[in-house]
């Protein structure tokens, strides 16, 4: 027998298409349904789930990561602002994997974190958050600032701010402002990625050698500059002593696991030797384990370059670390 599908039926399916398979209870009564006709649903053999307090999801498989986001809007209010590791997913910044969502509301809605949803309630909420598919979205800046202020590793806080000005999303500016207007709890590890990432860090290994170098009393290099002959441009490395002529390169295997990058290591190595600058390679798990080692070798080519004249060299430090923040 054919079942008739209600009215009740097709508004349920209006907002369920919305709100990706998602409905709340208060808006499965408005669409009509009855408590009885909800429990029945929500019976163990019934066909939807409870996926949080009062938001249900209309079949029985596992929530995807956008589903997740929604379910966390819908529990926690439509004047929810979502933050932290998924706003940057959304964005396209490199984060760990992590199941929570986290969402801020206005330091005075009554709402409690439950299973996913991470409820930071704030008196700063997010004066222009961005908006897209009906959500809203702090601004990546913020975002970093309260996913480094969460339970995250310092050096994923320092991979995090690292990808965050790398591709563009946030300045060094914006993220410091966000340190200084944000809670001084939980903020040691994104002043210390801060710091790095003013200094012209680019990458976790890099952030390795830069705490080596600091630890060892060796002198600051320069970091990330660009090198130049006149003005034609001879190479871009890692750490620079222009008083020495000494260059030191991370060969991460993240980025020369193709033959591409592997050749194109080779060539700045030999436009860099051929104009005299004496260049030192490290993988990052010597620099974590042998740092012992690295620091002697760096301190005789550096006793090396300062027996000969300065090269003709011109360094340009990247925008924006001159000077710190």
């Amino acid at each position: 027998m054919k079942r008739t599908i209600s009215a009740a039926d097709r508004a349920v399916s209006v907002v369920l298409r919305q709100q990706s398979d998602l409905i709340t209870r208060p808006q499965a009564l408005a669409a009509g349904l009855t408590d009885g006709a909800l429990r029945r649903r929500l019976r163990p053999d019934g066909p939807w789930r409870v996926v949080l307090p009062g938001i249900y999801l209309a079949h029985h498989g596992d929530l995807t990561a956008g589903q997740r986001v929604i379910a966390a809007v819908l529990y926690a209010g439509r004047g929810c602002v979502i933050t932290g590791p998924a706003a940057l997913r959304r964005v396209g910044v490199r984060v760990p994997l992590s199941e929570p969502v986290d969402v801020l509301i206005p330091a005075t809605t009554r709402r409690l974190s439950t299973r996913f949803v991470l409820v930071h309630r704030t008196t700063r909420m997010p004066d222009k958050p961005w908006r897209l598919d009906g959500l809203r979205w702090a601004p990546p800046a913020r975002a970093v600032a309260d996913a480094a202020r969460g339970n995250m590793a310092p050096r994923d806080v320092r991979a995090l701010v690292a990808d965050a000005v790398q591709r563009g999303r946030c300045t060094i500016q914006q993220l410091a402002a966000e340190l200084g207007a944000g809670p001084n709890q939980r903020s040691a590890a994104l002043r210390a990625a801060l710091d790095e990432v003013a200094d012209g860090i680019a990458s976790v290994a890099e952030g390795d050698l830069r705490a080596l170098i600091k630890k060892s009393g060796l002198p600051e290099p320069i970091y990330n500059p660009r090198l130049l002959v006149g003005d034609t441009f001879l190479a871009k490395p890692d750490a620079w002593w222009p008083d020495a002529g000494v260059a030191c390169e991370v060969d991460s295997r993240e980025w020369h696991l193709s033959p591409e990058g592997w050749e194109r290591t080779q060539a700045r190595h030999a436009r860099m030797s051929a104009h005299g600058i004496l260049v030192l390679h490290y993988a990052p798990r010597r620099i974590r384990s042998d740092g012992s080692g690295v620091v002697s070798e760096l301190r005789a080519a550096l006793a090396a370059g300062r027996q000969r004249p300065p090269l003709a060299i011109r360094a340009v430090p990247v925008p924006g670390t001159a000077g710190g923040w």
